[in-house]
């Protein structure tokens, strides 16, 4: 029966991965620009279930810490942005089996899946050295496209219920917009889609878990108080992504959304530090919780 819990209490891991809110993702930056940042994060909320299955009060909290890189470079004559992370994440997860009345907790803690990204301004953002960029007046309008991997380095055990790593591989290619109104004002609009592999080593070691297609859908307005200095606003639906177990009948189909705030302030012309909070704005299946983020980054040219 415990067993059993633990491997509903993975989708909590699975579910954070598509949900995030990230403004001014395609803004123009000078090719040769190169950026470290270390972030903490922590999420922490409930779980809802389909109602047949018989589990109750399922709770999670899950601490991050990620270092990333970042390049800005060039691809012909538009600007590219090519970045990496990968997590160490400490969880915990508990939740009460109905059948029995028991309850049951677990800890997790180890490296996450290595996520890698490669966008390219297509239009509005042309590829400049620092020098060009500054005698150069920003456009109004950004048309880019983006393709995330995740590639499944985290740590996984095929015979435990609730595991850090995915033990498979995603992909999410991306369109998305940005309008700025007198380098003040933001709005970013992204689509895309998450592709999920299958996972050959599902719980307890024998299944296959397969995820049908997650589309994400975000927008974002910020404002530019002073140079440096900026706060937005975030909001995002996600919808699809049934999962089945060795081909069988699919689960019921998510249809969440979330909503955000986030601040930016730049304490020296390539210092700046960030602090980021999203909660569930409606959930139907997957999880419901609530995450800080606080982020330190340093660029370099």
């Amino acid at each position: 029966m415990r067993l059993r819990l633990l491997a509903v209490l993975a989708l909590f891991a699975r579910a954070t991965a598509a949900q995030e809110l990230e403004p001014r993702s395609y803004a123009a930056s000078p090719i040769g620009t190169s950026f470290f940042v270390f972030a903490y994060a922590r999420s922490y909320g409930s779980l809802l279930f389909d109602p047949t299955i018989p589990v109750d009060g399922v709770s999670g909290s899950v601490s991050y810490v990620t270092p990333a890189y970042g390049h800005v470079f060039a691809i012909g004559k538009v600007q590219a942005l090519f970045t990496a992370a990968i997590p160490y994440a400490v969880s915990r997860f508990s939740g009460t089996y109905l059948v029995t009345g028991n309850d049951s907790t677990v800890d997790r803690t180890g490296v996450g899946d290595l996520r890698v990204k490669l966008s390219a301004n297509l239009i509005g953002s042309p590829a400049l050295t620092p020098a060009e960029f500054a005698k150069t007046p920003p456009r109004p309008l950004i048309v880019g496209a983006s393709v995330a991997v995740v590639a499944p380095t985290g740590q996984y055990f095929a015979n435990k219920g609730i595991n850090i790593g995915t033990n498979r591989w995603a992909f999410k290619p991306e369109v998305g917009a940005s309008y700025n109104w007198k380098a003040k004002f933001y709005l970013d609009l992204y689509a895309g889609v998450w592709l999920f592999a299958a996972n050959q080593s599902f719980y307890p070691g024998t299944n296959i878990y397969t995820q049908d297609p997650l589309v994400s859908l975000q927008l974002h307005t910020s404002y530019t108080f002073f140079p440096r200095f900026f706060a937005a606003l975030d909001g995002t639906w996600y919808g699809g992504g049934s999962t089945h177990v060795n081909g069988g009948p699919a689960s019921v189909r998510t249809d969440n959304s979330r909503i955000g705030a986030l601040v930016s302030y730049g304490f020296t012309q390539k210092q700046a530090v960030k602090l980021s909070w999203s909660y569930g704005a409606s959930s139907r299946i997957g999880s419901d919780y609530t995450t800080w983020t606080l982020v330190y980054q340093v660029l370099w040219f």
